[in-house]
């Protein structure tokens, strides 16, 4: 007798005995892709269960990574060197589904079911450690900072939505992301970086999320902390408000967004003593607009965390912010009920050491009821609305007050005002009739 299939399968064999070119000719067999894989993480597991794998990250994310009609995961399952599966749920979280690979169990039973293979326990033991080796081998593609640079690009938005979905490696996850930052240019950097690089006076990590780089990097919110040289971490995915609501801190260091209110920049007794000072002196100016703003806002303040701009808008700690907002909005499917349960209230933060603020306040002292306060007031919400990342309500309203400006600056004269005064000078080239004597009552007949 002659044995014609000698050859083993690859997961079986030691990784010290497989060369590169065979692990490459293998991942396009059971991957159907034309390039090459990006990591391998050859295993096996033993103990109270034995069962050996490999896994492959590949380079580049599937065009339908994100679809929820595809194959759940690329996981091929076997017993025992024989075939059983390749779509088994239970082997691989969702946000692992680019990942592809075998796995070989001992221990299952081979004329296993469906119905079986969910209830069973081997499965659960089995999903534990592929999702830690995969976790492995993303930290040794990170050792590689041009590696991780592709790798983070293709699967960032997979390892943050882990971050919202697997609690139970939510830290693990945590250490894998990378964002650009106020200080770190064009480079990303990691959360562990930015821990280190904390001043000692530094409480938290602070973030601002935002549509783009160019957005948040001009934000209003930045100015303090730029002028301060406090490090804040550019969030620009619409996923990071989601993963920021689940990963509320690390290293012990809570993770603070900047454009939601209650944010804490330590300050010296001096300074503190002189922000209470202003505080007092703007006090009525913040009442007079608040009245005139009514509900738009729920309080105007002053605030400390503004260098050039006159007024900003923060959230409520626990609301969505002005960006969450943004990204609700845009969901076709949405629930208009839930969205105005969870819009934060709206507070407005003006600043004391503007030049606009200060001659308003001026305006307002020598007369509470002048009517251009009212204008310049609505026109400050709105501008503040729109450099703080909302939308405008009523854009045409925002429009026609902008028109009024462009009309002073070219001193051009409302069409109103020029009717108004051509009537008066009508009036006073007509004779005063209650005041006229009979004659000359004739005289005008």
């Amino acid at each position: 007798m002659e044995m014609l299939n000698t050859q083993k399968p690859i997961w079986t064999r030691k990784p010290d005995e497989v060369t590169n070119e065979e692990y490459a000719s293998f991942y396009k067999s059971i991957s159907n892709d034309w390039e090459d894989h990006m990591a391998v993480k050859h295993f096996s597991v033993e103990g109270q269960l034995e069962f050996s794998g490999l896994l492959f990250c590949p380079k580049r994310a599937p065009f339908d990574l994100f679809d929820n009609n595809k194959q759940k995961n690329h996981i091929k399952l076997y017993v025992r060197r024989v075939f059983i599966m390749d779509n088994c749920e239970e082997l691989m979280p969702n946000y692992l589904s680019f990942v592809k690979g075998v796995v070989d169990s001992e221990d299952l039973p081979l004329n296993i079911s469906r119905e079986t293979l969910q209830q069973n326990k081997i499965l659960r033991v089995i999903n534990k450690n592929l999702v830690k080796k995969s976790i492995e081998m993303f930290n040794e593609i990170a050792e590689n900072e041009e590696d991780y640079k592709k790798f983070y690009e293709a699967f960032s938005k997979s390892l943050k939505l882990g971050i919202h979905e697997d609690n139970k490696n939510r830290k693990k996850l945590s250490e894998l992301l990378r964002y650009s930052s106020s200080t770190s240019g064009d480079s990303l950097t990691s959360l562990k970086d930015y821990v280190e690089r904390m001043k000692e006076s530094q409480e938290s990590v602070y973030y601002i999320t935002g549509e783009n780089k160019t957005v948040v990097e001009n934000s209003p919110f930045m100015e303090a902390f730029k002028k301060r040289g406090l490090e804040v971490l550019y969030m620009v995915d619409p996923i990071d408000e989601h993963a920021t609501q689940q990963l509320k801190e690390y290293d012990g260091k809570k993770l603070v967004n900047i454009t939601k209110e209650g944010v804490e920049i330590s300050k010296d007794e001096d300074e503190k003593k002189l922000f209470e000072e202003k505080k007092a002196t703007f006090e009525p100016l913040c009442k007079k607009m608040k009245e005139i703003l009514g509900d738009k806002v729920e309080e105007v303040l002053v605030g400390d965390a503004m260098v050039e701009s006159p007024a900003q808008l923060v959230t409520t700690e626990y609301g969505w912010s002005a960006n969450m907002q943004r990204i609700m909005k845009a969901q076709v499917l949405r629930d208009n009920q839930m969205s105005s349960f969870m819009v934060g209230k709206k507070k407005m933060q003006i600043n004391p050491d503007h030049a606009i603020m200060m001659e308003l306040k001026n305006k307002f002292s020598a007369d509470a009821s002048d009517r251009t306060v009212k204008d310049l007031v609505w026109l400050l919400f709105e501008t503040a609305l729109l450099t703080s990342g909302f939308s405008l309500e009523d854009p045409t309203t925002f429009g026609s007050r902008i028109h009024k400006l462009i009309k002073l600056g070219l001193s051009l004269g409302d069409d109103d005002d020029d009717d108004e005064e051509e009537e008066e000078e009508v009036d006073e080239d007509l004779p005063d009739l209650d005041n006229m004597d009979q004659s000359a009552m004739e005289e005008v007949d």
